[in-house]
């Protein structure tokens, strides 16, 4: 029985082998390009000083060419082509400005049949002369007098309207003369192949006749536009079957232009009519400027033709959406649009070439999103426009979800708005439901473009070294052949093209689907003007659903990742837009931030994946501290009586933490706490004896965090900073100034337990086991020394500095001689500072500056020195506990 692989490591296989002929391919091709190069040999090169021609020796020549005689001498080569070209340019421009100076001026002094021989004669001539040059091989010459003849044809147009039909309409005149000039020269062109010039100024002059026709005739708006896509549509014509690259390159350029001025007077003509009948006449030529564009897409190649396939179904759009747009109020009219832009995706059934077909869909998707950019301010508008409200907290209900805002928008005129959103919503959750089915029609966008096969005479020269580029060799290179893989994506080089995965795209459609879907309720609100409690009910209902629908798309492997990280988003960004939107009422608040701190944290309970669960725990921390600072307000507390209130729900995280242990989310759960401590301290700032408390309750949080181990190096030293900085406060509060009194009973036990812990585990960190004993007294007796007066104090100070600074050194112990030595310089700066100040006020005022600059050139000539002794001081301190 023949063994069958399983799916997936057939594809396996077949990528494989797939990836070793593409890379044999690579090797052969790579191979005969050396060979070839092989057989062309280089030329000799001549040694130093050697003159091959004075000895009389013959001019080495080029491979296959035959042998020169001997004495054989070459002719001095010509003169370069571009100094020739301009010469020439130089030449013809001077004779043209002649010929106009002598319309211009000395026409009028000769008779009429002296005027007809000189133009003739001249003009004859003109256009006469490049067919003989042309006979004798001086193209560019005849280039040059073609240039002339031209600009001679232009002068006989204006010299015969000004004497011989000067009473003749000029638009009309010049219509027909255009037209006149442009089959003369395309005759002419057609007659000199070789001249490059003739062909391209029919083409520009034929650019000139239906317009200035219509314009003399004074002709409506619309015939204008018919009169400029017919100049367009030949011009496109002529690109597609014209003679040579300069023809063509014009007639795209022109036909370009041309067709973009007939859109716009379609399109104005179009969005300004007064009724669909008014805008029928401009839909139609609209819609034959859509035909127009996609017959040339039709033949045009890859680039033309996509854009050929996108003004096409733009163009489409416009006249079919024009008709009952104007039978629409402005708020509906883009509607009207995106109907029929989103009927355009039929046209992958329309057997179009691929192409044209994606520039098309191209079109469809820039309706689309025109639309959707026309619906999204309101929509900012409604998620931004309850930050109002931070100015006037709990002023009252408003009648209406409108009057919550505070937005000026003309809510009105965009009713459309909500149907739009929900719409598109509704087409992009039905694609990511019956994705499969999406994915086989759309099968011919993706089909891998044809690539040129390799001829016989490739494969032939390739063969004879096969076995020199074999995979494996350093020769071999792995790449694949553009547009081959699977439809939705190209494997190859670093010049590949990487598309999104089938299931990306589904997962972009269905978060798409779910975010335009929430703005459309949230737009349908504001639209229909809901009462303000059902507007805030409403609003936290969609972020539960968010929440629940986040909670059970998170993780469910089917290559939708976008769906659950959109309705996290949009969970976050809601709840705090609601949260905002409720500060209008006082039980508003109180409902919503409730509801959101339980919503959050059963979304965190239940929840599989870390990162949501981590974001959903945060926010409701978040929303649970909003809530306590409501409860200092509706208590009347002053923001610094408040602030232990807000403490509560840093206690909470503490316990929290606790509990969840070494979960991932406890971290970031017990950082928001802390954050909410820190929003206690701002508030208690304003009050000492109340920071002083804040201050101290933080550190017993602080504290008991640390009774966890993995917690302990941080939440331990800051335990015992904020106690000290609470100590501190308070006797600052207090106004003592003898802080000894009450620091000294501290720092005695502190000491005495620092002691003991460093009997116990010699390893301990002397920060640990003495910091924050001798911080507590020495740092209040520097800040109280520093504006003492007295010398005692200062001097009691330092004595007992030195001697800990001393310990320090002596028993290598890092956060005795830091502290001690930092007291005691700052406490001698203290004793020294009026010496200091009067001996610089006695000193002349230029000498600090020189002392400066010459303490910086001593460091700087010593830079180095400087930096071991940093270093060495450093790694000294390091190794101190």
């Amino acid at each position: 029985m023949e063994h069958v692989p399983p799916p997936a490591e057939e594809l396996a296989r077949l990528d494989r082998e797939l990836a070793e002929l593409d890379a044999r391919r690579a090797q052969l091709l790579t191979r005969r390009a050396w060979l070839l190069a092989a057989l062309r040999p280089p030329a000799p090169t001549a040694a130093p000083g050697w003159n091959p021609s004075a000895w009389g020796a013959p001019p080495p020549g080029r491979p296959g060419a035959p042998a020169q005689p001997w004495g054989y001498v070459p002719k001095q080569p010509s003169a370069p082509r571009s100094a020739q070209n301009v010469l020439l340019t130089l030449g013809g421009l001077l004779l043209a400005v002649a010929a106009v100076a002598f319309t211009l001026v000395s026409w009028g002094s000769m008779g009429i049949g002296g005027r007809s021989a000189v133009l003739a004669a001249v003009t004859l001539g003109a256009l006469t002369a490049p067919a003989v040059l042309l006979r004798r091989g001086l193209t560019a010459t005849a280039e040059a007098l073609a240039a002339l003849a031209l600009v001679l044809t232009l002068l006989d147009v204006y010299a015969v309207h000004a004497v011989a039909a000067p009473e003749t309409d000029g638009l009309g005149f010049t219509a027909v003369a255009a037209a006149v000039l442009a089959a003369l020269w395309t005759a002419y062109g057609l007659a000199l192949g070789k001249l490059r010039l003739p062909l391209p100024a029919a083409v520009v002059l034929a650019q000139w006749p239906l317009l200035f026709w219509a314009w003399a005739a004074d002709a409506p708006a619309v015939v204008v536009g018919w009169a400029l896509l017919a100049t367009a549509v030949l011009d496109g014509v002529i690109a597609l079957r014209g003679k040579g690259p300069g023809v063509r390159v014009t007639a795209c350029v022109g036909g370009s232009a041309m067709g973009f001025s007939a859109l716009m007077v379609g399109l104005a003509l179009s969005t300004t009519a007064s009724g669909p009948l008014g805008a029928a006449v401009p839909g139609a030529l609209l819609l034959a400027a859509a035909a127009a564009a996609l017959a040339g897409a039709w033949r045009a190649p890859k680039g033309f033709a996509r854009t050929g396939g996108a003004v096409a179904g733009l163009a489409a759009v416009a006249a079919v959406g024009g008709v009952p747009a104007a039978a629409l109020s402005d708020g509906w009219r883009t509607l009207a649009y995106l109907l029929c832009g989103l009927a355009l995706a039929g046209v992958v059934r329309a057997g179009l070439p691929r192409d044209a077909m994606r520039g098309v869909l191209a079109a469809s998707g820039a309706v689309v999103a025109g639309a959707l950019m026309w619906a999204l301010p309101p929509l900012a508008a409604v998620l931004l426009g309850p930050v109002t409200l931070l100015s006037d907290v709990w002023a009252g209900s408003p009648d209406g979800f409108r009057s919550a805002l505070g937005s000026t928008l003309p809510w009105s005129e965009l009713a459309a708005a909500p149907v739009v959103l929900g719409l598109v919503a509704g087409l992009l959750g039905s694609a990511y439901r019956w994705w499969p089915s999406v994915e086989r029609i759309a099968a011919p966008l993706g089909a891998p473009e044809e690539t040129p096969k390799p001829d016989a005479a490739s494969t032939a020269a390739a063969a004879p070294d096969a076995a020199s580029t074999a995979p494996g060799t350093p020769e071999a290179a792995w790449t694949a052949p553009p547009g081959a893989g699977t439809p939705w994506y190209t494997v190859g080089g670093a010049g590949a093209r990487r598309r999104p995965s089938g299931a990306a795209l589904r997962g972009a459609a269905g978060a798409g689907a779910l975010a335009l879907g929430w703005g459309a309720l949230l737009l349908a609100g504001v639209v229909l003007d809901l009462p303000y409690a059902v507007a805030v009910a409403g609003e936290t209902a969609l972020v539960g659903g968010l929440l629940a629908l986040a909670v059970r798309s998170a993780g469910n492997g089917r290559g939708a990742s976008a769906v659950p990280v959109t309705a996290l988003v949009g969970a976050v960004s809601g709840a705090v837009s609601v949260g905002l939107l409720s500060l209008a009422s006082e039980g508003a608040s109180y409902a919503v931030f409730g509801a959101l701190a339980v919503l959050f944290a059963g979304a965190a309970v239940r929840v599989g994946a870390e990162v949501p669960r981590a974001v959903f725990a945060v926010a409701s921390v978040v929303w649970g501290t909003v809530l306590t600072g409501f409860a200092g307000r509706s208590l009347d507390l002053d923001p610094h009586e408040a602030a232990p209130l807000v403490l509560v729900v840093p206690a909470l995280t503490v316990l929290l933490g606790a509990r969840l242990r070494r979960n991932p989310v406890a971290l970031p759960v017990e950082l928001t706490g802390a954050v909410g401590a820190l929003v206690a301290v701002g508030l208690a700032v304003s009050d000492a004896p109340f920071l002083a408390l804040v201050l101290a309750l933080c550190g017993v949080l602080a504290a008991g965090a640390a009774v966890r181990p993995e917690r302990r190096p941080v939440a331990g030293s800051l335990a015992a900073a904020l106690f000290v900085l609470a100590t501190w406060v308070r006797l600052a509060a207090s106004d003592v100034s003898f802080p000894e009194a009450y620091t000294l009973p501290v720092t005695v036990p502190a000491l005495v337990v620092g002691v003991a812990r460093r009997r116990r585990d010699p390893e301990a960190s002397s920060w640990t086991a003495y910091g924050p004993g001798l911080a507590a007294t020495l740092l209040p007796s520097l800040a109280v020394a520093w504006t003492d007066t007295d010398w005692l104090r200062p001097l009691l100070l330092g004595v007992a500095a030195l001697v800990i600074t001393l310990l320090g050194a002596r028993h290598r112990l890092q956060a005795l001689l830091v502290l001690g030595g930092v007291v005691l310089a700052l406490d001698g700066l203290h004793e020294l500072a009026p010496y200091v100040a009067q001996v610089a006020g006695a000193l002349p005022r230029w000498l600090p500056p020189a002392l400066a600059g010459l303490l910086l050139l001593a460091v700087g000539a010593t830079y180095e020195q400087r930096l071991r002794d940093a270093r060495r001081l450093k790694d000294a301190l390091g190794r101190m506990r």
